[in-house]
Order: C-alpha cells, then structure tokens, then sequence
C-alpha cells in the first residue's frame, strides 16, 4: 500500500545579522488553514499576514465591527465579522506576540553573548584600564 505524501510545511527563515557581525535565523513554520474562508489576519490585496485592528465594537448576534489594516499595502476595511473569527483572530495577534517576544529574548542573548566575547578579548589583550569604569 503506498503511503499518502506528507504535506509540506509552509515555513518563513528570517536572518537577524547581530552588531557583532555574527547572524541567527529564525524559521516559523505556519498551520494548515481552510483555503475556502479567507482568515482575517491575511490582507485580500497583498496576502499579507500581518492584518492589524485600528477600532472594534461589540456589534449584533454576537459579532465584532471592527476596522482592519494592512501595514504592507494600506488596504483598509470596516466591517461586522463573527465571532469566531474575531477569535481566530485574536488568537493570531497573540501567537505573533508570542513570536516577537522570543524572537526578542534570543536577539538580546545573542547580544549578551557577542558583548562578553568582546570584554573576554579585551581582558586577554590588556586593553581595559582602570578608566574604563
């Protein structure tokens, strides 16, 4: 019996370069969604993923109106969308949250890291005076 092929995962390497010089890269890999409804998070123009809310009410039966934008292309759009996905979406905005704080934790380790090589070979040098502190 032959095996169904696996899906291949849709991912995106982002290279941060580090004032050291060195560089670390950050892979995301992204979730399978259901082509057939477009989610919120993703601009209609551009494809974007990165759809932010400006402005949200609480809007009839249980849905937001809520203003939406692109920050690639500037599309904009008011309008009342369900409940559930205003949920998918928010979901979406804390995942990325999520990402930009551990993308930010492993930047600044990466910079702690290059800073006390430096002071390291400094010391090995003889080039840190007393004046230095």
């Amino acid at each position: 019996m032959a095996r169904p092929h696996p899906r291949p995962h849709r991912h995106a390497v982002r290279r941060i370069l580090l004032p050291s010089g060195r560089s670390i890269e950050v892979v995301r890999f992204e979730q399978e969604t259901d082509q057939s409804v477009r989610p919120l998070h993703v601009c209609p123009d551009c494809a974007c993923e990165l759809i932010q809310p400006s402005d949200w009410s609480e809007a009839a039966d249980h849905g937001w109106r809520m203003t939406l934008g692109c920050p690639n292309c500037g599309w904009s759009e008011t309008a009342t969308y369900p409940a559930e996905a205003v949920e998918q979406l928010e979901a979406r905005l804390d995942s990325g949250l999520e990402e930009m704080i551990d993308d930010l934790r492993r930047l600044t380790h990466a910079n702690m890291v290059a800073e006390m090589d430096s002071f390291v070979a400094a010391l090995r040098h003889d080039v840190i005076l007393p004046e230095d502190f």
